[in-house]
C-alpha cells in the first residue's frame, strides 16, 4: 500500500466548549475498505533507540526512555508501521495525520521531501518521547524542520489542559495553533489554520524562518495579514466536492445559529467555531459517524444529490477514534473499528496494560478472531439488506453506547480508592469487560443477520406448505 494517505476527517474540542470539561481530539482513518487495524499497547522503554522507516528508509536516533503508549497499527508493516493515534503515560494524545494540499507556488519554494518525516512514523517518533501536548508539536515541528516531509498533514495534540493542531504547508515548513477552551475544530483534508499570531506564543507556535520564506519567495496574496491556510493550501473545485462539505455538517451540527449562511461548498469556512451548547463524546462520535442524514446529500437516500459530497463515514473508514483527556477520572482512548456509522466505539482507559486479545489481531485474509473482522462482517451483512437491518444494528449501537457510560462513572468513581498494580488490573478488566462483551453482541447480532438472510435467496419461490 505504498504512498497510503490517511484521507480522514478530525474533530478537535477544548475544555469549556465540552459538557464535562474534557478535552477531546478525534479522527477517521480513511484508506481501503479493508485493509485491517489492530490496536497495541507499547510497555514502557519498549521503543527502539533508532527508528528506520520503511517507507521513506529516514534514520532518527531517538531517545533513551520511550513511555508507554496505545496505538493503532496497520494488519502489516510492509509500508510502515502507520500507528495513527494513542495515548501515553503522561496523559498526552496525538493522532496522525489529517492529509491536506500544499499549493504548486509553495512546493516550487520548498518541495516535499521523498526521505522524510511522513505520517507512517509520526506517532512512533513524537508520542512516545513527550510530556505535554505543547512538546509534542514542538517536536514534530523541530523533526520536519529537520528531516523534511513528503506529505502535507495535519496533528492532533492534547493533554489534560489544552489542544492543539499542527500542520505542515510545504517540505520543511509548519505551524501549529491552540485550540481555545471555549471552541471546536473539523477538519477535511484542507489546510485549516488561518491567521497566524507571531506575538501571541501561548496559542501559536511554528518554523523559525517560515515569515522569511514566505516574505523571499512572494507567496502571500495579501502582505496585509499571515493566512496560512491562503498562503500554503488549495482552493479549488476538488475542495468544494471533497472537503468543505464535511466541514459545513459540523457546523451545522453544533453551531447553526452562526452557520445559517454556510453552504457545502463554502470556500471561507472559518477553522474555529464556539458551539451554540456543550459538546459531549457521543457528540464527537455523532460527528465522526456522519453521512449528511437529515439532508439531501444523504448516500444512503435515492435523491439526486445522494452522492454530491464525499461523507464522513464511508467503507474506507479503517478506523475511528476519539481521545478524551482532561476527565475527572483516567483519559480515554475511544475506538471503533471499521466504518464509524455501522461500529461502536470501545473506551479503553489510560493505564491499561494489556488488551483483549482480538484487538491484537487483525490479518488479511479475514478471521473472525479479530475485533476489525468482527466488526466488519456484521457492517457487511447489514449493508446487504439495509432497509431492514439498520434498524438491528442501531439497537446494539444505542445499548453498547449506554453500557459504555455506566461502565465510565463507574471506573470513575472507583479510580480513587485505588493505587498501583490493584489500579492497573482495575482498568485492564473494566476494559476487557466492555469490549470483550461489544464484540460478542456483534457477533450475536451477525448471527441474527445470517438467520433471517437465510430466505431472501433469489433461488425462492412460494411453496405449496401442504407438500
Amino acid at each position: 500500500m505504498p504512498n497510503k494517505l490517511s484521507a480522514c476527517t478530525s474533530i478537535l474540542i477544548g475544555k469549556k466548549a465540552s459538557i464535562d470539561g474534557s478535552i477531546m481530539v478525534g479522527r477517521n482513518e480513511d484508506a481501503k475498505a479493508a485493509w485491517p487495524k489492530h490496536m497495541v499497547i507499547h510497555p514502557h522503554g519498549a521503543v527502539p533507540r533508532k527508528f528506520i522507516s520503511k517507507e521513506t528508509k529516514l534514520e532518527i536516533d531517538l531517545p533513551d526512555d520511550s513511555a508507554r503508549y496505545s496505538a493503532t497499527p496497520e494488519w502489516t508493516d510492509k509500508y510502515g508501521l502507520f500507528e495513527e493515534d494513542g495515548i501515553n503515560e503522561y496523559g498526552v494524545a496525538m493522532s496522525a495525520t489529517e492529509s491536506a494540499y500544499s499549493n504548486s507556488l509553495v512546493l516550487g519554494a520548498d518541495p516535499l521531501v521523498k526521505n522524510g518525516l511522513n505520517e507512517e512514523a509520526m506517532v512512533t517518533v513524537v508520542l512516545p518521547f513527550v510530556k505535554t501536548a505543547r512538546e509534542g508539536a514542538l517536536r514534530l515541528g523541530s523533526l520536519i524542520a529537520k528531516y523534511g516531509t513528503g506529505e502535507t498533514n495535519g496533528v492532533l495534540f492534547a493533554d489534560d489542559n489544552e489542544a492543539w493542531y499542527f500542520e505542515t504547508g510545504a517540505g520543511h515548513y509548519w505551524v501549529a495553533q491552540r485550540i481555545p477552551d471555549d471552541c471546536y475544530a473539523v477538519v477535511a483534508n484542507q489546510l485549516a489554520i488561518q491567521e497566524i499570531d507571531f506575538n501571541d506564543p501561548e496559542n501559536f507556535m511554528f518554523h523559525p524562518g517560515i515569515q522569511e520564506f514566505v516574505e523571499q519567495n512572494h507567496l502571500n496574496p495579501d502582505p496585509t495579514t499571515f493566512n496560512f491556510r491562503k498562503i500554503f493550501g488549495t482552493a479549488d473545485r476538488s475542495d468544494a466536492i471533497y472537503s468543505e462539505p464535511r466541514v459545513w455538517i459540523g457546523h451545522q451540527m453544533f453551531s447553526p445559529s452562526q452557520a445559517s449562511s454556510e453552504t457545502p461548498e463554502s470556500t471561507e469556512l472559518p477553522f474555529l467555531m464556539k458551539p451554540d451548547r456543550l459538546l459531549s463524546v457521543i457528540d464527537a462520535q455523532n460527528y465522526l459517524s456522519n453521512h449528511y442524514e437529515g439532508t439531501e446529500f444523504d448516500p444512503l437516500t435515492d435523491g439526486p444529490n445522494a452522492h454530491k459530497y464525499r461523507p464522513i463515514s464511508l467503507a474506507k473508514t479503517q478506523e475511528s477514534h476519539i481521545l478524551q483527556t482532561g476527565r475527572k477520572g483516567p483519559s480515554i482512548h475511544w475506538l471503533a473499528m471499521g466504518v464509524a456509522n455501522e461500529s461502536t466505539y470501545v473506551p479503553f482507559f489510560n493505564g491499561i496494560t494489556k488488551l483483549p486479545a482480538p484487538y491484537g489481531r487483525g490479518k488479511l485474509p479475514a478471521q473472525l478472531n479479530s475485533a476489525y473482522w468482527i466488526f466488519k462482517h456484521a457492517s457487511v451483512l447489514v449493508d446487504s439488506h439495509l432497509h431492514d437491518f439498520l434498524p438491528l444494528l442501531r439497537d446494539v449501537q444505542k445499548e453498547r453506547n449506554s453500557a459504555a457510560q455506566k461502565l465510565i462513572r463507574e471506573t470513575d468513581e472507583k479510580v480513587p480508592t485505588l493505587h498501583g498494580d490493584a489500579l492497573t488490573n482495575f482498568l485492564n478488566a473494566q476494559s476487557d469487560k466492555f469490549a470483550t462483551d461489544t464484540l460478542t453482541a456483534y457477533k450475536n447480532l451477525a448471527l441474527e443477520l445470517i438467520t433471517k438472510m437465510t430466505d431472501y435467496c433469489e433461488l425462492n419461490f412460494k411453496t405449496d406448505e401442504n407438500l
